[in-house]
């Protein structure tokens, strides 16, 4: 694989990390405090809009896995359209209604862009993840591939926390002038907020401006991509290949052991981290008593994740995936609970903000790098079933944004119900103590769910190193000879029966008027177990 081919892939996920980041960092902040939302209905927004990926994920997954082979490839064409809109409805996030709008119209209006705008990422992301199964090249280059990605989206969210940084300093500056003027004239009490009109005018001009920025990074960098990428045809996914329905497939993907382990292994472990990274602002500015110095945290610790990336890529070559992730992860449990106990000490602050770094790039690094070692094992397992790598990867993307929606909507939730203040300048004690567990206690707990997860995980370095070879073997008697034997493939899982793919295939192919006209030579193809290409 080409090093200008893993570039330019790498630069395609910059649009999915740098709004991400941008949405994690600021949305909240922006419909709290900005729009002056009720935090329940932000929690409504948050959670909704993420649990909208649950029905958008999956099936755009399967429906990219359905798309036909164009002139500029199967996956590339879904980049193509989505592109565009995405960026326009990530703009209209931005977007402050008046004041005279009534608030159950902003709600509906901020729910529908939010749920259109996961929808259009689903559409951009599903297909770019799944292109790494289309570069070309081996399961090294791939994992090589996933981590020039990684470090190019660490650098990503680096940017787009320059960028909200400075957003958020703009809001600050104007918020503590307002609170200076309050306080001038009368003593400020717990929730008392400033007139909104007196101090969002910098603020709603940031907003926008921080918008304009990351729509048109979002836009080049998916041009980057279409025209540094091309994508290459699988050798076992011929367009007239019989594919299992949707529910067939989930099903299949549900009862997979590794997929399974590793899922809910990565989903318990990114509700962790956004759980605490989520609330990273509120808790500087009213935990900490450091939001003038929030952004420089924040790159602190996307600098040392920028700088872990590769170091990790090394390690887990040497020790192997499952070992690199406890010692990654295991990093976080330290950081964050020296950071709750002396939360305004600001030099102990930053140094754990170093190791915080190197925690989160364990988990931006390792569990996408073992997605396609999952992926393999599964296409040795079931030989039969082709191009559901899209499903593999949107539901894998579907679990990392419903975390994040979790994660969101029980923070917010938890601070209307301590009495949060929309606008506030001051908060009580509850509040501050909401935030202190939010940061630290409830993200360890869920981190060690996550890590007891990782630790059932099935493929190990010995594992992955054999289905490498095999697949190796495979891909070479395929260009030798124009087909590929299937009887030692599954021999490893076993010749008692036919999976359920092979049932569904040839199900069809028996029916009156199904796929094959009820011939019998589909049928004789499977059972003589031969694929041909």
């Amino acid at each position: 694989m080409r090093l200008t081919t893993k570039l330019c892939y790498a630069v395609g996920g910059v649009p999915y990390a740098i709004t991400s980041a941008a949405i994690s960092i600021s949305l909240q902040i922006f419909l709290l405090d900005v729009v002056q939302m009720e935090a329940f209905y932000v929690s409504m927004i948050l959670f909704v809009s993420r649990a909208w990926d649950a029905v958008t994920d999956p099936l755009i997954g399967y429906l990219v896995s359905r798309s036909r082979w164009t002139p500029v490839g199967k996956l590339t064409p879904w980049l193509i359209v989505s592109s565009p809109l995405a960026v326009s409805s990530y703009l209209l996030l931005w977007f402050v209604p008046r004041a005279s709008m009534a608030e159950g119209t902003r709600v509906l209006w901020f729910l529908a862009v939010a749920c259109m705008f996961e929808t259009l990422m689903s559409c951009y992301n599903v297909p770019y993840l799944s292109l790494n199964m289309f570069l070309g090249g081996d399961q090294r280059g791939r994992d090589s591939a996933t981590a020039y990605r990684m470090s190019v989206e660490v650098a990503a969210m680096l940017l787009a926390s320059v960028i909200q940084g400075q957003v958020v300093s703009v809001y600050n500056a104007e918020k503590r002038e307002a609170c200076e003027e309050l306080d001038a004239s009368h003593q400020t009490p717990h929730g008392a907020s400033p007139p909104q009109s007196a101090w969002l005018q910098g603020t709603h001009k940031a907003f926008l401006t921080s918008g304009l920025v990351v729509g048109a990074m979002f836009f080049l960098c998916s041009l980057v991509l279409f025209l540094g990428v091309k994508e290459q045809r699988g050798l076992l996914c011929p367009d007239d290949t019989d594919r299992p329905s949707y529910l067939t497939s989930l099903k299949m993907l549900i009862r997979h052991v590794p997929y399974q382990r590793l899922v809910l292994g990565f989903v318990f472990s990114a509700l962790a981290f956004q759980m605490s990274l989520g609330n990273f602002a509120l808790f500087c500015s009213h935990a900490a008593g450091l939001g003038e110095h929030f952004q420089q945290l924040l790159l602190v610790l996307l600098l040392s994740a920028s700088v872990a990336v590769p170091l990790w890529q090394i390690v887990l070559l040497r020790i192997g995936k499952k070992a690199t992730v406890f010692i990654g992860l295991s990093l976080f449990i330290p950081a964050v609970i020296i950071v709750a106990c002396f939360p305004s000490n600001l030099p102990v602050f930053m140094s754990m903000c170093t190791l915080m770094g190197f925690s989160v790039a364990t988990i931006f690094l390792l569990p996408w790098s073992m997605l396609p070692d999952v992926v393999d094992d599964f296409a040795e397992r079931h030989p039969s079933c082709k191009d559901l790598e899209p499903l593999f990867f949107s539901c894998y993307a579907f679990c990392n944004k419903l975390a994040g929606g979790l994660a969101a909507g029980l923070s917010t939730v938890t601070l209307q119900f301590v009495g949060y203040k929309a606008g506030a300048c001051n908060h009580d004690d509850r509040a501050v103590l909401a935030l202190i567990v939010l940061f630290s206690p409830v993200p360890i707990a869920l981190l060690l769910v996550g890590m007891v997860f990782f630790h059932s995980y099935p493929i190990n370095e010995r594992q992955r190193l054999q289905l490498r070879e095999r697949l190796q073997c495979d891909q070479d008697e395929t260009c030798s000879s124009g087909f590929v034997c299937s009887e030692a493939l599954r021999s490893s899982v076993g010749t008692s029966g036919r999976s359920d793919c092979d049932e569904e295939i040839l199900g069809r192919r028996h029916r009156p008027g199904g796929a094959g006209g009820g011939l019998s030579s589909g049928g004789a193809h499977l059972n003589s177990k031969v694929s041909w290409v």
